[in-house]
């Protein structure tokens, strides 16, 4: 079976990709050098390791970060096929690339100096926002993700628990090179604020929220989100825990000013109605945005 995705040469969508790839090296590449070497925070990876291996013997940290993607990547083919494709090696030569030669132009100074927060938190930033673009082109990191991979091949044991374990694991290796029990503080921070940025990268920040709503007036509340609201929705049929009474559910999907109005409206006409609302990292069909065009979007 085969895992890469191939874009066709010169399109829309090939030229997107790849300059994705080489903005997120170029922003990945900045977060190590301006914010997270600088102070030896130790952010998991195979760049973690590259920054340990710096301050202890002085060693370039791109070019220690290579040494180890490329055996990687080839073993990595090897167990579990054809899941990295050129894209992927393209991203961590070009960080490597990135952070060796920003280290030659910039120095080994901070852009911030004496705030080692503030440079884990933008750190996280600046390598979330690279890493993001990266994935976003359908290209993957490398490094100690495949490793994670491989071990997850024999052990079974879930994909994103064994990456924690992997980046924990370097993070320690971390603690004991510096003796410095602010170096895993600072790095589980860039940890967390990477996640998130990522997240935010892939999925973008979204203000719709969807609603169930549970009401003996659901006729009423109907009402208020078509006539009021404009809005649709749908309702579903549910039978209740408790006594297996039958309830009808409200299923329909706002932004946050409509939720504040229609969460006031119910609790006027049914003060017992029971609402859940959650949060909408993407709406797709009429009202929102168009399935069709992004459809069309991911294909070009």
């Amino acid at each position: 079976m085969a895992f890469i995705q191939k874009d066709k040469p010169f399109s829309k969508r090939w030229f997107i990709n790849y300059s994705m790839i080489i903005a997120g090296s170029f922003i990945l590449a900045s977060g190590f050098v301006l914010f997270v070497t600088p102070y030896k925070i130790v952010p998991g990876g195979v760049y973690g390791i590259s920054i340990v291996l710096h301050w202890l013997l002085g060693t370039p940290v791109g070019l220690i970060a290579l040494a180890f993607d490329i055996p990687l990547t080839i073993i990595g083919i090897r167990v579990l096929g054809p899941r990295f494709g050129v894209k992927t090696v393209l991203g961590f030569f070009l960080t490597a690339i990135f952070v060796d030669t920003l280290t030659w132009l910039y120095g080994a100074e901070p852009l911030v100096k004496g705030d080692a927060l503030l440079s884990s938190i933008f750190g996280g930033v600046f390598i979330g926002l690279g890493l993001g673009l990266i994935f976003k082109a359908k290209a993957t990191s490398g490094g100690t993700d495949i490793v994670a991979m491989m071990i997850n091949k024999y052990t079974k044991i879930p994909l994103g628990h064994l990456m924690i374990i992997v980046d924990s694991a370097i993070v320690l290796v971390g603690l004991i090179a510096f003796r410095d029990w602010k170096i895993p503080l600072y790095s589980l921070i860039v940890i967390f604020v990477t996640g998130r940025v990522i997240d935010i990268v892939l999925q973008g920040i979204s203000y719709d929220k969807t609603l169930f709503i549970i009401s003996e007036k659901h006729n009423e509340i109907r009402d208020k989100i078509i006539n009021d609201l404009r809005r649709g929705g749908t309702f579903l049929k549910g039978e209740g825990m408790f006594n297996q009474a039958e309830k009808t559910i409200i299923f329909t999907v706002v932004n946050r000013r409509e939720l504040s109005m229609l969460r006031e409206y119910v609790h006027q006409i049914d003060p017992k109605a029971f609402l859940t609302v959650i949060n909408a990292n993407e709406i797709l069909g009429s009202g929102f945005k168009s399935l069709k065009e992004k459809v069309i979007e991911e294909s070009l």
